[in-house]
């Protein structure tokens, strides 16, 4: 790809598998460097991604809840692609599970850590970057969990409504600062490590009844919506909540 076409550089965290590799994939597509980090800095697991495209991803190890580890990574990647960085994709988080009675505090702690405090952690590692350049975007990934009483999903459920409460936050305090921060909250989306229990059994039984198209999302469709907002632009796009759940979340 030629230098004409340089755009500059995005940090994606969770990005070596699932939606995060959608979007980092989705971001290099568009001619993004991008900024791949995970807990293991493996480059994005993607089939068929050719030579010229993988050369855009930079894999870099990195605990996303701990703010020193973040403002060293982002300056090492940001040094390496030699471009300036132009915003940061909030995706890394982990699921929790279990009855509200059984919920334990270190757990509780630890995916509201991962979940939502490493957006706030993130967001400010990265907040010296967009200042520099007079602005950029942070797009946060929510869940629509986030507006759901969901059984046995309480823990998930609090660090996605957070997520989406710290979206609208940064947005009207960063303003004027020209950094827009949005909120995309998927409904269930299909991706290599629940493929088999969306494909068949009860819960793929239960979505081909919820959601109005009969089937569940894929990593991609996450990925295209999330790079189309970085290539779009979109100035007075702003503090909001997008969902993109096939109508599950509205169906009645």
């Amino acid at each position: 790809m030629s230098e004409e076409i340089e755009k500059g550089c995005v940090m994606v965290t969770g990005a070596s598998r699932g939606i995060g590799a959608a979007i980092a994939l989705g971001l290099a597509q568009a001619g993004y460097r991008v900024g791949c980090l995970s807990r293991s800095g493996e480059s994005p697991q993607i089939r068929g991604v050719t030579p010229e495209i993988s050369a855009r991803f930079y894999p870099a190890a990195c605990d996303v809840s701990r703010p020193e580890q973040l403002a060293k990574t982002f300056s090492e990647i940001a040094q390496r692609t030699a471009q300036p960085v132009v915003g940061l994709v909030n995706n890394a988080g982990i699921h929790s599970q279990g009855r509200i009675e059984t919920i334990e505090e270190r757990e509780f702690k630890n995916v509201m850590d991962v979940n939502a405090y490493s957006v706030l952690a993130a967001s400010q590692s990265i907040y010296p970057f967009l200042l520099e350049r007079k602005g950029g975007l942070i797009v946060n990934i929510g869940s629509f969990f986030d507006k759901l009483g969901v059984k046995q999903h309480l823990t998930y459920c609090a660090t996605k409504a957070a997520v989406a409460a710290m979206t609208r936050c940064m947005a009207v305090e960063w303003g004027n600062k020209g950094i827009r921060v949005l909120n995309v909250a998927p409904g269930y989306v299909m991706t290599d490590f629940n493929r088999d229990e969306m494909e068949k059994g009860p819960l793929a039984d239960y979505l081909s009844k919820r959601i109005p198209a009969g089937v569940a999302g894929q990593a991609q469709d996450i990925g295209h919506f999330v790079t189309s907002l970085f290539v779009l632009n979109s100035p007075y796009m702003t503090g909001e909540t997008i969902y993109i759940d096939g109508a599950h979340g509205i169906l009645q």
